[in-house]
């Protein structure tokens, strides 16, 4: 019988025309083909990826495991905290491998999505270090992760070029270019186009696996003076998922023939639980580590999902929930403290803000914000930090460069070892402020205008002069979320209004309506809004909180295509 693909033609046209996949034993390929896509997914690099997976699968699903263990216990009331088991790690005076002289100063970071023009515009930045993002920044469709595959391998080539044809101008690499690390996908997402052994793939595996494979030598020899390749890690809970990381670096550097701590990783700091293990963390990639990164936002995110159940731990509104609040600046101090005894980067949070071409007054206000934050981070101790879009780069790198001379970096000059004393109370303190109704009407009018831009294809969006990804969109879902739950009294602008789902119907409708005023009638019925407004309006009122907007919204992105695609 003669087998459907999901958009209706049969495979065995696919057969005809042979446009197939050399696959694996146990590889099924269910995205589209395309020739330059082929050059990526060789059968040899898909063997390594099925590998990798084969070997890790059961250790990753363990550890998603235990992530739902810890989540019931903070549901019964228990607090995140350091573990006594290893307090002997804490306590060591271990240090990590030394920092490559590649990457030896990160003062500034520009990152963005695996988009080609992206890619070239971000290593030509002036920013020291390009992270090029298959996570937050990126929607994860086939096109976008496969396509993103072929720009990095021309990137690292050094053959990458674009030709922007509204504006008949062909981008090409300076001779100077930031280093270029690649942040794959965290542990619980999965790649539904590729299935191995009959289960989808791992999506951090694959996106790491296709990009070493293809690279790791090119870059050692033009990027890494020797070492590397360089990656970024989101979305660790514990050390248990570092270890993982480890030894899938050790096996990809068994299978490249390539010295062990050769590749090295940032860790981005950015759920909860994480804070309390970071020392930990460090450990077990010590000989593949480059640092820690203060990845704020979503630290914000994983605040309100880890105490989902704790109606004394609200948020007030999102804008308010900066650095100043004392738990923010405790992780930051902490950070550093544990980097530098270390021997690692501590790296900044995000500056989001995008220049405001039409307004030159909100622009240099907009620049004096960003100035201020980058220069609480580098008199903290902060070795670099990051940007949305190069427009921020000169104004922080003289922030940078005036604070710190001429040296790389701060981790031998910048101790903070009163950053030692910091408590578990210090580091869960509740934050303060107060709660609006412009702040519900901006968590709903970001939350669906980004998920609709995530459902086209779209993962890195400008709105309202900030740069949004998928971590400001869960900050502001589960901000609605939670103040649905506990029907919170908005405080801060003296309606003492609360907040219901029939409020919450009533702010949805206005919204959408302002959306459609702001981007245009025809622009608002040809997206995806009201999709979005429903995924979205559903993930805010469900009883139970999603553990990620992504995982429900990755299934509205998936397209299988013939089986065919596969080897016959």
């Amino acid at each position: 019988m003669m087998g459907l693909g999901s958009n209706g033609y049969a495979s065995s046209m696919t057969r005809k025309i042979g446009r197939t996949y050399d696959v694996p034993d146990g590889v099924d390929i269910r995205g589209r083909y395309d020739e330059e896509f082929a050059k990526i997914l060789t059968k040899d690099a898909l063997q390594f990826v099925a590998e990798l997976q084969r070997e890790f699968r059961n250790r990753i699903k363990y550890a998603l495991e235990c992530r739902k263990e810890a989540k019931r216990r903070y549901n019964e009331g228990a607090l995140p905290g350091f573990d006594p088991v290893t307090k002997y790690v804490r306590e060591g005076d271990w240090v990590c491998a030394p920092v490559p002289p590649a990457v030896a100063d990160r003062k500034v970071e520009i990152t963005g999505p695996v988009e080609r023009k992206m890619i070239i515009n971000a290593l030509n930045s002036g920013a020291k270090v390009f992270m090029s993002d298959f996570e937050d920044a990126l929607s994860p469709t086939w096109e976008n992760l496969m396509r993103g595959q072929v720009n990095l391998k021309d990137a690292v080539d050094g053959t990458i070029s674009f030709h922007d044809q509204s504006r008949n101008r062909v981008y090409k690499l300076n001779e100077q270019t930031a280093k270029l690390f690649v942040r794959p996908r965290g542990w619980h997402l999965p790649e539904s186009h590729i299935l191995i052994d009959g289960e989808p793939a791992t999506g951090c595996l694959v996106d790491f696996g296709l990009y070493f494979y293809h690279n790791h030598a090119n870059f050692r020899r033009t990027q890494g003076a020797g070492s590397g390749p360089f990656f970024y890690l989101p979305k660790m809970e514990h050390s248990r998922e570092a270890k993982i990381w480890n030894c899938v670096f050790e096996r990809a550097e068994k299978m490249a023939g390539i010295e062990r701590g050769s590749i090295r990783a940032t860790v981005l700091i950015e759920t909860l639980p994480a804070v309390f293990q970071m020392d930990e963390i460090l450990y077990e990639l010590r000989d593949h580590s480059v640092g820690l990164n203060c990845g704020r936002w979503d630290y914000i995110f994983s605040y309100v999902k880890t105490f989902q159940a704790h109606p004394d731990r609200l948020l007030p509104d999102r804008v308010q929930v900066g650095m100043a609040q004392h738990f923010m600046r405790s992780y930051s101090d902490l950070l550093i403290r544990t980097c530098h005894r270390r021997g690692v980067h501590a790296m900044g949070g995000m500056a989001a803000q995008i220049p405001i071409r039409d307004d030159p007054v909100a622009n240099e206000a907009a620049l004096d914000l960003v100035r201020k934050d980058k220069l609480r981070e580098v008199r903290a101790g902060h070795d670099g930090t990051w940007a949305a879009h190069p427009g921020l780069i000169p104004a922080i790198m003289e922030v940078f460069n005036n604070n710190m001379g001429n040296a790389p970096n701060q981790i031998q000059t910048m101790k903070r070892e009163e950053a030692a004393n910091l408590t578990e109370d210090d580091l869960l303190q509740r934050p303060r402020g107060v709660r609006t109704m412009e702040g519900l009407r901006l968590n709903t009018r970001v939350g669906i205008q980004y998920l609709a831009a995530w459902l086209t294809g779209t993962g890195s969006v400008p709105l309202y002069n900030l740069m949004e990804d998928a971590a400001t969109a869960e900050i502001s879902r589960v901000q609605n979320w939670q103040w649905l739950k506990y029907r919170v009294v908005l405080d801060g602008d003296g309606l003492g209004v609360k907040v219901s789902l029939d409020l919450f119907g009533r702010v949805v409708e206005e919204e959408m309506a302002r959306i459609e005023r702001e981007i245009g009638r025809e622009r608002f019925k040809k997206g995806m809004y009201k999709e979005a407004c429903n995924l979205f309006t559903r993930q805010c009122t469900t009883p139970n909180l999603d553990d990620f907007l992504t995982l429900d919204a990755y299934n509205h992105i998936v397209v299988h295509h013939p089986r065919g695609s596969s080897r016959l």
